[in-house]
């Protein structure tokens, strides 16, 4: 999911249980329209890979991401911004509080994105 803050969800897809979330948030990504002003991109460190982290670069994000601590030449990232991470995380907070979500009852992919998007909008209009 890409979220521009706590109440608004930009884009999301579902994925098999058994797949990284990079590959997934690097195909999110693309779907982006490219940044005209610099845009932070607060990610979580499953994302800081070398190819997520440059592909943000290539589509005008400036990514805040902390590296791992056994990368070989880690890198700056703004610590106060990535603070405001926990914003989006309340967000995913927020949604697993509707049951049907986080217990996954719908079997179909169409039914339970479509509960998601409903989700969405009720917390929207609270």
């Amino acid at each position: 999911m890409v979220a521009a803050d706590a109440r608004t969800a930009i884009t999301f897809s579902l994925s098999p249980g058994q797949v990284h979330d990079a590959p997934e948030g690097r195909k999110l990504l693309r779907t982006l329209p490219q940044a005209e002003s610099p845009v932070f991109l607060v990610m979580d460190r499953a994302y800081e890979g070398a190819e997520t982290r440059q592909l943000a670069l290539d589509l005008g994000f400036t990514p805040v991401v902390p590296p791992k601590k056994n990368r070989p030449a880690p890198w700056e990232y703004d610590r106060e911004m990535y603070r405001r991470r926990n914003e989006i995380e309340r967000l995913f907070r927020r949604l697993k509080g509707f049951r049907r979500i986080f217990s996954r009852f719908d079997k179909l992919d169409v039914m339970f994105l479509g509960f998601i998007q409903f989700a969405l909008i009720a917390d929207g209009l609270r």
